[in-house]
């Protein structure tokens, strides 16, 4: 996904961001947590006859405070996905266009340091949705460089999500259950994830800077919840 070549049979690239986000979560509080966090991202892509496998490592830790600055929410991610895309024919010289669907496994933790009585939120959740990467290569002064944009949304899936009002010794201590698994449609989860990267070599190394926007937000359970993050990143390409 991030190198010179396009073409590449094979790839993997390891990129490191830091980002502002802002956190919502009526479980825990009815207010807006804004801070900084940090992200880790793993990216292999396999192209094999026609059909291109995307596999996505990553991995976030972001610390949070309150519009009055009391408060402080740690909140803690690991996502993996795995896309399944085939190409489109262009007639655009240099671009390549793919198009397919990927679905995505999360596990995750929102901690709010202030709070005595349900203290913390668990996450987790599956989705799969459509996906489209593309990859322009051109060159600036003899120097090839590339542009990639990869996007996906995220449309049926089910997630982990306790109910209004309910806590978690009454799930896990007590076995009540109440529509703690609940299944999802881009309705009531309209996310949206979306990156935009510049790839360029030095010193037989390709190396890229980029933005990341990751729009994730959900209501369910008489619930919502939202976490926008904004990141620019820096990565290497380690194989082709």
């Amino acid at each position: 996904m991030l190198a010179i070549s396009v073409n590449a049979f094979s790839q993997t690239d390891l990129q490191l961001g830091v980002a502002h986000t802002n956190i919502l979560d009526t479980y825990l509080s009815p207010e807006e947590y804004t801070g900084v966090e940090f992200r880790f991202v793993a990216t292999t892509q396999k192209n094999r006859e026609q059909l291109t496998h995307l596999f996505q490592h990553e991995a976030s830790f972001a610390n949070v405070e309150n519009r009055a600055g009391n408060a402080t929410e740690l909140a803690g991610m690991y996502r993996f996905r795995y896309g399944l895309l085939t190409p489109l024919t262009l007639s655009v010289p240099n671009l390549t266009l793919r198009v397919g669907a990927q679905a995505a496994a999360n596990i995750g933790f929102l901690y709010n340091l202030r709070n005595s009585n349900n203290p913390a939120q668990g996450r987790a959740g599956v989705q799969i949705g459509p996906a489209a990467l593309a990859d322009y290569s051109f060159r600036v002064f003899n120097l090839p460089l590339a542009l990639h944009y990869q996007a996906s949304v995220p449309t049926f899936g089910l997630m982990f999500s306790p109910n209004y009002g309910q806590s978690y010794y009454e799930i896990f201590a007590r076995g009540n259950y109440d529509h703690n698994i609940v299944p999802t449609t881009i309705i009531a989860t309209p996310s949206l994830r979306h990156a935009l990267s510049l790839s360029f070599p030095i010193a037989r190394r390709t190396f890229t800077i980029g933005y990341l926007g990751d729009y994730d937000q959900y209501k369910v359970n008489n619930l919502k919840y939202h976490n926008y993050t904004h990141a620019i990143l820096l990565g290497i390409t380690l194989s082709r």
